[in-house]
């Protein structure tokens, strides 16, 4: 079961042993050459890539599928308005990117700890407390911003999920409506996590007000 803090599904992968800093280059470097590509064969090819690396992780097709039905839904809709508005050439180079590239975060948020993610990015921004900031902040804001991709589109698919079951496919109150409020709910109970591990008590010491 996912936490709040992020869907990392436990493994001995060696993608789940690589060092989180490593990966999260990796995946930076990978997302920057993917929307590079404007040719959709080798859109194909990264896209490939990222299905041999879930498979390599040992994740179930059945989580990759419910993280993905949202999107390709999604995605289905852009390709259209994408083929209408320019060509379908152009429609397939703009899905396949971002197929690609969220793919790609999801696989690093469910081989990759949020506390391992963080501390390699607090060791690598550790020059930056010269200049009046907090590291451990700005590694646990790059972690969460990592791992939001994979969690909305957790609940995405939960909640069409949901839908379906309520034969309610074609309504998009029936989608939206719950969609929001467990977004909310999971803001609120990253907001609980964010609290118990001590996020915001520094700021809160410097904004007490002074006593003569």
């Amino acid at each position: 079961m996912s936490s709040p803090l992020g869907l990392y599904q436990p493994g001995n992968s060696p993608l789940h042993r690589a060092p989180a800093g490593g990966k999260l280059l990796g995946l930076l470097v990978f997302a920057t050459v993917v929307m590079l590509f404007d040719e959709p064969v080798p859109l194909a090819v990264a896209a490939g890539a990222v299905l041999a690396g879930f498979v390599t992780a040992r994740i179930r097709p059945a989580r990759v599928l419910r993280m993905t039905g949202t999107l390709l839904v999604v995605l289905g809709a852009i390709f259209a308005l994408q083929s209408w508005l320019l060509d379908p050439k152009s429609a397939s180079v703009v899905c396949l990117r971002l197929l690609t590239a969220i793919s790609a975060a999801n696989l690093f948020t469910l081989t990759t700890r949020i506390d391992d993610l963080v501390s390699a990015v607090e060791r690598g921004l550790a020059p930056t407390r010269r200049l009046g900031l907090r590291p451990e902040t700005l590694g646990l804001l790059v972690g969460l911003t990592v791992q939001a991709v994979g969690v909305l589109a957790s609940i995405a698919a939960q909640t069409r999920e949901a839908q379906r079951a309520r034969d309610a496919s074609r309504s998009v109150s029936a989608f939206a409506v719950p969609f929001l409020i467990r977004t909310l709910r999971h803001a609120d109970e990253l907001g609980e996590a964010l609290a118990a591990r001590g996020v915001g008590d520094a700021r809160e010491e410097h904004s007490e007000p002074r006593r003569d």
